[in-house]
């Protein structure tokens, strides 16, 4: 019997007969899988992979070109740099194709195709005959919003401010709404048929006679109607403030009343002064003295024309040479200077210093510049008026 020591001692001696190597004894010995040549693989293996591999291929390839097709899409939905406002028109027996060519040929779309298609995913639109403001290349959910929203539906807020002229308005009403015609409003405000109660016989021209407002003009009003709204809010503002009785107030017409307050509205520049201006006004009418108005020289006349030629030229808005008022208003007057023309202020008591060693009746006829806020200083006499101007051309007011 051989000792167990003796035989342990042995196979620590020297190795056993039976032992073998095995490359999992080694893991670092293995070849990486990625290596492995398909050619290598066992047939059946082999068969196998091939397709597999032109699968995975096919697969990547329709997935990118599936990524592709939708970042185009998205741009074409959802394109980048959208530009000014346009308007864009819907006429009579429009389709959704015809709207979408048009909206690509002014360039609002890029792709007609995908406008339609998109609309009829979307529910598709009740095309209205009408007006619709639009930007280029907005989101094509945006356009379809709006083309879905009836003209009638639909407002654009305008503002005229106080003493804009009638050629003023329709090139503010032409910036603002985009598809009205600022020559067109023009043509318009002198349209006989325009509903005024206070424009006088003959007189076909409505300045003065549009109250200057904000105004929501709808996607379906044209020219005519917008000088329409205007004229109707004047009748309304207007009779509010008592112009029918301006005959009993201050003994003028209501027409000539509004070319009144359309000079104080162009000559004032703060409120405390309207009622001072008309006075000097209904004052110079009453001794029929030349109204001096310098705003009436500048109505209708070229932008460049200096001062001094304007007041040497022969027409009828020129009052340094005319006695009287204009033969019509040089703007649009507010309320507060349809006020004042009602309501003049009085002429300063006789305890005024202004109407010290004045003979009586002792009244306002003059006013110049006298600050940076537009207030004016007002006078008796013209010694006291040229005071004023030397005081204004030192402080820098006057030329």
């Amino acid at each position: 019997m051989i000792d167990p020591l003796i035989k342990i001692r042995k196979s620590q001696d020297q190795p056993a007969q039976d032992w073998y190597e095995d490359p999992w004894d080694n893991p670092g010995a293995l070849p990486r899988s990625e290596n492995i040549d398909v050619d290598e693989l066992p047939n059946d293996l082999r068969t196998l992979a091939r397709p597999l591999h032109i699968v995975a291929i096919a697969v990547a390839a329709v997935t990118l070109f599936m990524g592709a097709i939708g970042l185009w899409y998205v741009h074409q939905v959802n394109p980048s740099g959208i530009g000014d406002a346009k308007s864009f028109t819907v006429i009579e027996g429009d389709t959704i194709d015809s709207v979408s060519d048009r909206l690509a040929s002014e360039g609002f779309i890029s792709r007609s195709s995908v406008f339609s298609w998109y609309v009829s995913r979307k529910g598709g639109i009740e095309l209205i005959p009408g007006y619709y403001t639009l930007l280029p290349k907005d989101h094509m959910g945006n356009i379809m919003a709006v083309l879905k929203t009836p003209p009638s539906a639909s407002y654009q807020k305008v503002t005229f401010p106080e003493g804009f002229t009638v050629a003023q308005m329709g090139q503010r009403l032409a910036e603002k709404t985009l598809r009205l015609n600022a020559d067109q409003f023009i043509a318009m405000a002198s349209d006989p048929s325009v509903e005024t109660k206070y424009r006088p016989a003959g007189q076909t021209s409505l300045e003065g006679l549009l109250f200057p407002d904000t105004y929501q003009i709808s996607g379906d009003q044209n020219e005519l109607q917008v000088v329409q709204q205007l004229a109707k809010q004047m009748v309304r503002v207007a009779s509010q403030e008592g112009l029918d009785d301006a005959e009993a107030k201050v003994g003028l017409t209501p027409y000539k009343v509004l070319i009144v307050a359309s000079m104080i509205e162009r000559e004032a520049k703060v409120d405390a002064d309207r009622a001072k201006i008309a006075r000097v006004i209904y004052n110079r009418l009453e001794i029929k003295m030349p109204l001096q108005i310098d705003a009436t020289l500048l109505y209708n006349a070229p932008a460049d024309t200096d001062f001094a030629t304007l007041k040497s030229t022969e027409g009828p808005y020129n009052t340094y040479l005319n006695k009287g008022l204009p033969p019509t208003p040089i703007a649009n007057p507010g309320r507060a200077s349809i006020i004042a023309a009602l309501n003049p202020a009085p002429n300063p008591a006789g305890t005024d210093p202004l109407c010290a060693n004045v003979p009586k009746p002792c009244r306002y006829l003059y006013y110049v510049l006298s600050d940076k806020d537009g207030g004016h200083a007002f006078a008796v006499t013209l010694a006291q008026h040229e005071a004023n101007v030397e005081t204004a051309r030192q402080a820098g007011l006057l030329p």
